[in-house]
């Protein structure tokens, strides 16, 4: 084994080592900030959507209260128009319906009835 390899395989151990350490000595700054993975997907979710609503321009008019459209959008589970269960699916996928000039949401709906819309 070469210099370089050896290095490379020390290198995950130090930094494990280093935020172990870190944790053991400073408990009350890293106490809120050490997350699951179910958290991290859940924000990875959120910030995903977040990016793909301002690119349609669909964020830009909740800019104060996007929390209130985020807990609607994860939290329906039937489409408005035609109450067909949503999944993932790319028939039942779930679909944010806006008005393109303006950037208004309207509703929630499944892939296929927001297709039909346009």
């Amino acid at each position: 084994m070469d210099r370089k390899e050896y290095n490379k395989s020390k290198t995950y151990d130090r930094q494990q080592y280093h935020r172990e350490r870190y944790l053991r000595l400073n408990p009350n700054k890293t106490r809120f900030k050490i997350k699951s993975d179910e958290e991290r997907k859940k924000n990875r979710s959120i910030t995903e959507k977040k990016h793909d609503w301002k690119r349609r321009g669909v964020y830009d008019n909740f800019n104060d209260n996007y929390k209130t459209l985020i807990k609607i959008y994860f939290s329906t589970k039937y489409c408005d128009n035609c109450a067909i269960e949503l999944n993932t699916n790319t028939k039942t996928r779930k679909c944010l319906d806006h008005c393109h000039k303006s950037g208004y949401f309207r509703n929630i709906l499944c892939h296929s009835c927001n297709v039909k819309l346009k």
